[in-house]
C-alpha cells in the first residue's frame, strides 16, 4: 500500500516536472522578444505598448482561460494600478519598482474586495457586476479631479531612473526593456501557477463547477485566489502604462480597454497563456498597420478582420497559414 502511494506521489511530482519544462518554441519566442531591442531601434514605444496590452491580456486569460469568468470590467483593476503608480510619482516616490509593487497591493485589495460579488450568480450575472465595477471606478476618477485630473488626466508625473540606474528616454529603449522585463517576471508567476494543482483546479472548475465543488474543490476559495492574482497583474500592467508614459487619463478605466483584452484574446487564443502574447502582437500591428493605410476607416478594417476570424476559425487559419509555408518551403527547395 505504501508503494503504490509512494509510486503516485513520484507520479505525480514527475507530472509537474514534464508540465513546467520549457519547451524550444517558449525559448524561441523570448529570444525574438529580446532581440527586437536591437532588431526595431526605432520602434520601442510600440514594442513597449505591446508589453503592456500582452500583460494585461495575460491577467484575463488566467481568469478566463483557466476559471471561465468573463470580466467585462477587468480595465478597473488595470486603471487602479496606473492611477496609483502616477499619484505616487507625483507624491515624490517616484522610483518605478517600489511604485509598481504598491500599485500591485492596491489592485491586489480591490480585486479582493470585488471578487465576492463575482463567485455569486450565473454567467450573466458576473459579467453585469464586473461592467458596473469598472463604471463606478471610471465616475470615482471623474468625480474626484482634484485628485485624477478627471478628463484633464493626472498631469505632472515625474519618474525617477529605474533602481536608481536606468532612467527613461524620449526613444523608449528602457521602457520596452522595463516593461519586458515585468511582464517575463508575470509570465512566469502565471506559468507556474497554472501547471501547478492548482492550475488544474481551476481547470476542473470551468468545466464543470458543481462537480468540482462535488469532489471537493473549494470552488468559492478559487475564484477569489484566482481573481485577486489577475487584478494584481492588471494593476502592474496599468502601473506600467503610467510610468512609462508619465501620463494618466480616465481611458485607462474605459470599457474600450477592457473589451481590447477580450478581443485580443480572441485572436490569440484563450487558456495557453501565450494567446494573450501572441494577440497583443497580432492586434497592435494590425492597428498600426490599418491606421497607417486608412486613418478614417481603420476601425471598419479591424472590425472585418475581426468577424472574419469568429466565423473562419483561429485555428483554421493557422492550419491553412501553416499549410501555405509548408508549399512555399516545397516550392523552394
Amino acid at each position: 500500500m505504501r508503494s503504490a502511494t509512494a509510486s503516485a506521489r513520484e507520479k505525480a511530482r514527475q507530472a509537474v516536472a514534464d508540465a513546467t519544462r520549457w519547451q524550444t518554441p517558449e525559448l524561441a519566442f523570448w529570444a525574438v522578444a529580446i532581440a527586437a531591442i536591437f532588431l526595431f531601434p526605432s520602434r520601442h514605444l510600440l514594442l513597449n505598448e505591446i508589453a503592456i496590452v500582452g500583460l494585461f491580456a495575460l491577467s484575463i486569460d488566467l481568469i478566463l482561460g483557466y476559471a471561465g469568468i468573463v470580466s467585462l470590467g477587468h480595465a478597473a483593476f488595470f486603471g487602479v494600478g496606473a492611477y496609483t503608480a502616477g499619484l505616487l510619482a507625483k507624491a515624490g516616490i517616484g522610483e518605478p519598482v517600489a511604485g509598481l509593487a504598491i500599485a500591485a497591493a492596491v489592485a491586489a485589495a480591490v480585486g479582493f474586495a470585488t471578487s465576492f460579488l463575482v463567485i455569486r450568480g450565473s454567467d450573466l450575472t458576473r459579467l453585469m457586476v464586473t461592467l458596473s465595477v469598472a463604471l463606478v471606478f471610471v465616475e470615482i476618477a471623474n468625480r474626484f479631479e482634484s485628485i485624477t485630473g478627471g478628463v484633464d488626466g493626472l498631469l505632472g508625473i515625474s519618474m525617477g531612473p529605474i533602481l536608481g540606474l536606468f532612467e527613461f528616454d524620449f526613444g523608449g529603449t528602457t521602457a520596452y526593456c522595463y516593461s519586458l522585463a515585468v511582464l517575463f517576471g508575470m509570465f512566469l508567476v502565471a506559468r507556474r501557477l497554472v501547471r501547478s494543482p492548482f492550475g488544474t483546479s481551476l481547470r476542473a472548475l470551468k468545466e464543470n463547477r458543481l462537480r468540482a465543488g462535488a469532489i471537493g474543490i473549494p470552488t468559492a476559495r478559487r475564484i477569489v485566489t484566482i481573481y485577486t492574482i489577475s487584478a494584481s497583474i492588471a494593476g502592474v500592467a496599468g502601473a506600467l502604462l503610467a510610468q512609462t508614459t508619465a501620463f494618466v487619463s480616465l481611458e485607462v478605466l474605459d470599457f474600450a480597454r477592457s473589451a481590447d483584452g477580450l478581443l485580443i484574446l480572441v485572436i490569440g487564443g484563450s487558456g495557453y497563456l501565450y494567446g494573450g502574447l501572441l494577440g497583443a502582437i497580432a492586434f497592435a500591428l494590425m492597428r498600426d498597420a490599418l491606421s497607417s493605410l486608412t486613418p478614417a476607416y481603420w476601425m471598419f478594417w479591424m472590425g472585418a478582420i475581426l468577424v472574419a476570424l469568429v466565423v473562419v476559425g483561429r485555428e483554421r487559419v493557422v492550419a491553412k497559414f501553416a499549410a501555405a509555408v509548408d508549399r512555399l518551403r516545397g516550392s523552394g527547395s
